[in-house]
């Protein structure tokens, strides 16, 4: 069902800029799907602050109030008293401003959450007062998913919550293409582009089976950050002939799930038809050419993935032997914003040309 907060969650990105510019004030709780990528919103608010201290508070580990200050005695004119010592994970003992995110909030234990609350409300503990620029943040997972994220309403009321929203495909290969991922997983996401659905958009479980659904148990599913873990078996099987191709399924079944796992085999057995890298290079005008679009959008991925000034000659010279579909495709990776190769693609005289010839195969909207 489509709420307000979902129909305006916001993009990691965007929710990374909302921290950064008023979370110095108001301590910003983001509740999220599973393995979306809330973690990484520490060194994306850190980039936009780059002057700031981090830290970071694994609410996960904490199992009292004692885990959060404890008391230290004092005297002064003979007079004792206690004062009260934070853990270092909150960066109270430090001078100058400081980010401080607070992972998985909403399952800390209660007497944890208490303890917390004047910190994400006033930005002290005790008498210790973090400086007036530091920020302070939150992650929670959605409480329809049932592992054990829950806010009281007063909690809330001093939190500002906002929904983060998972990533589309399009947005994960882009993702992807700036963190070494497999070829494979790249075509494969590109190819499918529901393994990112939200389950708030299925209705009926069976309609979806590779992402994680409250209302039917999977052991394994789909989410960023499973797919993230499928390439890194990929690349490891390609690096060791002694993972059998079982052997990689038993792991991707185990990562993202039986149907993800073996729909991704289908691609790792494509990937074997490929040409490679270095017959492109060597030979551009000879090197193979797939006949099936998904054997294409893998080359075309992996070419962004791994490219570099020495051959963007050769590879644009194969890739004028492409159909127009997968040219477009290359061209757009190039000008995501985010690619991290793009001045060295940009740059060569042969891609000005093409771009100069081929303006109309190119939109801003796709990869």
């Amino acid at each position: 069902m489509t709420t307000a907060s979902t129909l305006y969650a916001q993009s990691l990105d965007s929710c990374a800029i909302s921290i950064a510019e008023g979370g110095h004030k108001r301590t910003v709780l983001v509740e999220g799907h599973m393995g979306s990528g809330k973690s990484s919103l520490l060194p994306m608010v850190s980039t936009l602050k780059p002057k700031h201290k981090t830290f970071y508070f694994d609410c996960n580990t904490k199992t009292d109030a004692g885990d959060i200050g404890l008391p230290q005695f004092s005297l002064v004119d003979e007079q004792g008293y206690v004062t009260y010592v934070s853990n270092e994970e909150l960066g109270f003992h430090i001078d100058g401003p400081i980010i401080l995110m607070i992972d998985e909030f909403g399952k800390a234990n209660k007497s944890v959450k208490n303890a917390l609350l004047r910190t994400m409300l006033e930005r002290r503990y005790g008498n210790n007062k973090l400086h007036p620029e530091s920020i302070i943040f939150s992650t929670t997972n959605l409480g329809a998913e049932g592992v054990g994220d829950l806010l009281m309403p007063h909690e809330r009321n001093r939190l500002t919550v906002i929904r983060n929203r998972k990533a589309n495909a399009l947005e994960m290969v882009e993702y992807g293409l700036n963190n070494d991922f497999h070829s494979s997983v790249l075509g494969w996401v590109h190819e499918n582009p529901q393994v990112m659905q939200s389950y708030e958009e299925v209705t009926d479980p069976s309609d979806n089976p590779y992402i994680f659904h409250p209302q039917q148990q999977r052991a394994a599913f789909v989410t960023g950050r499973s797919i993230e873990a499928a390439s890194d078996w990929l690349h490891a099987a390609d690096r060791n002939d002694a993972i059998t191709d079982d052997d990689l399924r038993s792991l991707l079944i185990g990562t993202i799930g039986d149907r993800g796992a073996l729909d991704l085999m289908a691609f790792v057995t494509l990937a074997n038809q490929l040409p490679t890298t270095q017959s492109i290079i060597d030979d551009p005008l000879s090197a193979i050419v797939p006949t099936s679009a998904s054997a294409l959008c893998m080359v075309v991925f992996r070419t962004l993935g791994s490219i570099d000034k020495g051959w963007v000659t050769q590879w644009m010279s194969y890739m004028e032997r492409l159909d127009k579909e997968a040219q477009g495709m290359f061209v757009n990776g190039v000008r995501s914003a985010k690619y991290n190769k793009q001045s060295v693609v940009m740059t060569n005289n042969k891609f000005k040309d093409w771009a100069l010839a081929n303006k109309h195969l190119y939109s801003a909207d796709k990869i």
